[in-house]
């Protein structure tokens, strides 16, 4: 694998052209042999979770409605305030009338009784496995005083996420006018959860839940023949069609699918299941360069030392079709030198992956080691090295 160090004159150029590139998720090249699946549905998206790689994708940025997807808000926001301490597992919740649900054939239940108490990480459960609008209801009063209120803060958490397509008006995800959600956003939600929410994601992953001596399973069918599929939501109105967001890890790549608007539950699950197939089937994730490898040393100006060696970050992880892998270069973009202080780990430059010729991932090349400052008298001489080389 072939590194090149950029002349000077040109990193500028190519750093702002890479960040530009990826301030959104970037949808990848592939090969001209690969074609993406043709689904019957509304819209559906397929990303690769580490880089947010987009490898498939239809009306993905429409918004829609979302059903029951819906709640992976609601139940990420729970589960943020549990890790924050704002929740306790064990804090009791109170079933209100208003969010009773009296088992109607219209929505999931968890069946909770009214004026009764249930704890929040049952809860928790009931939302995520049960699919419960009564535990979402009950958790969005005792979190924001009323639903409309919680509701605004599933929009600000959204807007923290990036989700730019989005607008939550319940934590249920019944129909009612104004709340929709695009595939896109769903599948940044499912990358959040996954990432900030690690304690509570394996709950997303549970077939069944007991609870007031009602079990009921989990409606995410993958669950149950793909053992690669940890999550996470299905969601079902007439007005949504049948929705699910899934999420399948096989060896070191993890890829999430949205599937959005099918007609049936059987439907739903075939058409993610092929996607993830077609995923794992024609893209691969490549380790170009890994953490902690050694790209020389740049000088530093009025420090201790005359020079930092500088390493890179993290491992450089590139998703690419499977026929490119051989085919990923690597950049390396340094400044002519940098100035003391220098904390150890300060980024000092990038490692940027290439794929014929476009800048698809990086990493930040740091500092190994902590550099000070020169003495007063070596700083003073450098200022006039610096001031005569100015000349010339």
């Amino acid at each position: 694998m072939k590194a090149i160090v950029i002349p000077q004159y040109t990193q500028r150029l190519m750093v702002g052209t890479f960040v530009a590139a990826s301030f959104f998720a970037p949808t990848v090249q592939a090969n001209g042999a690969i074609q993406q699946p043709e689904l019957d549905n509304s819209a559906f998206i397929l990303i690769d979770y580490d880089t947010g790689t987009v490898l498939a994708q239809k009306n993905a940025a429409q918004p829609f409605p979302p059903a029951s997807l819906t709640k992976m808000m609601t139940s990420y926001i729970i589960e943020q305030r549990l890790l924050s301490g704002a929740l306790k597992e064990n804090e009791p919740i109170l079933m209100t009338p208003e969010a009773w649900c009296k088992g109607s054939s219209e929505e999931s239940c968890m069946y909770v009784p009214v004026n009764t108490t249930a704890p929040v990480i049952d809860m928790l459960k009931g939302i995520i496995i049960q699919s419960g609008n009564d535990a979402s209801k009950a958790m969005a009063q005792h979190i924001g005083g009323s639903e409309t209120t919680f509701a605004d803060l599933m929009n600000e958490e959204a807007k923290k996420i990036g989700m730019t397509h989005t607008h939550f008006m319940n934590a249920t995800g019944m129909p009612q006018e104004g709340h929709q959600a695009s595939a896109e956003d769903l599948a940044k939600l499912a990358q959040a959860i996954i990432k900030n929410s690690k304690k509570y994601y394996p709950i997303y992953s549970q077939k069944q839940f007991t609870y007031n001596g009602i079990t009921q399973g989990n409606r995410n069918a993958l669950l149950f023949t793909d053992p690669t599929v940890d999550g996470l939501k299905t969601g079902h109105t007439d007005e949504a069609g049948y929705c699910l967001v899934a999420s399948s890890k096989r060896g070191d790549m993890r890829l999430i699918s949205v599937i959005m608007g099918t007609k049936s539950v059987q439907e739903r699950a075939d058409q993610s299941r092929n996607l993830l197939n077609w995923g794992f089937s024609n893209f691969a994730t490549k380790i170009a360069a890994p953490a902690q490898r050694n790209y020389g040393s740049v000088p530093v100006n009025f420090g201790a030392v005359d020079k930092v060696n500088v390493v890179s970050k993290g491992n450089l992880q590139v998703l690419v079709p499977k026929l490119d892998q051989e085919k990923i270069s690597t950049v390396v973009n340094l400044p002519a030198d940098v100035k003391a202080p220098l904390a150890q780990g300060q980024e000092v430059g990038k490692l940027v992956a290439m794929l014929n010729g476009k800048p698809v991932a990086s990493v930040p090349l740091v500092a190994e080691t902590q550099v000070q400052e020169a003495g007063i008298f070596k700083r003073m001489w450098q200022h006039i090295v610096v001031f005569f080389k100015g000349l010339f």
